[in-house]
């Protein structure tokens, strides 16, 4: 069975986007990461899309990562444009661009059939709506929590909203970066 590793940025105090606007149309997610995106941050995440051959993303990162990544080249950037993605989106009617497919009806029930079937682990980046639904039905295998060394004051925080129960979990690694990020790995009790 392919595995969902979940890979969320957060502040010290639970934050997990930037909703500030920029001098663009909308905010820029991440804004309070990007001065801790180093070599160790890079070998992690190629680490993780390498052991993946599938993206599971909701709407917005889809649409935030088809703009940052499809016009990029190199070898990073040729593994995560030749990756199929999934993207779970209610408003979308078609995600034919960046090879990605969009998954209609239940998302549960459509996530655990990609779960089923032969391959790689399915890479989970971004965190919202996707990821409650997810949690809420046991469908997370991995959860890789990259703490950044910084406090945001506010912000959309870490399962806002969360309508599930209580969910435990087990501490399965830690990596510790120059720059003072530490990645947290748990996985299910």
């Amino acid at each position: 069975m392919r595995k969902i590793i979940e890979s969320t940025f957060v502040s010290l105090d639970g934050i997990i986007d930037d909703t500030r606007p920029s001098t663009a149309s909308r905010a820029e997610p991440q804004h309070w990461g990007q001065p801790y995106w180093d070599e160790d941050h890079a070998r992690y995440a190629a680490k993780l899309i390498a052991s993946a051959d599938a993206l599971l993303l909701g709407r917005v990162t889809y649409e935030g990562f088809a703009e940052a990544w499809s016009g990029r080249e190199g070898p990073d950037a040729d593994m995560m444009n030749k990756t199929p993605k999934y993207v779970a989106s209610r408003t979308l009617t078609e995600a034919t661009a960046w090879n990605a497919t969009l998954i209609k009806g239940d998302v549960a029930e459509e996530v655990a059939k990609l779960k089923e079937q032969p391959g790689g682990n399915i890479a989970k980046w971004g965190t919202g709506e996707l990821d409650r639904t997810l949690v809420e039905h046991g469908l997370v295998d991995e959860f890789h929590f990259w703490y950044f060394p910084v406090i945001v004051g506010a912000g959309k925080h870490l399962f806002e909203g969360a309508g599930f129960d209580t969910t435990h979990l087990k501490l399965a690694d830690v990596d510790r970066f120059e720059s003072g990020i530490v990645v947290h790995v748990y996985v299910p009790k």
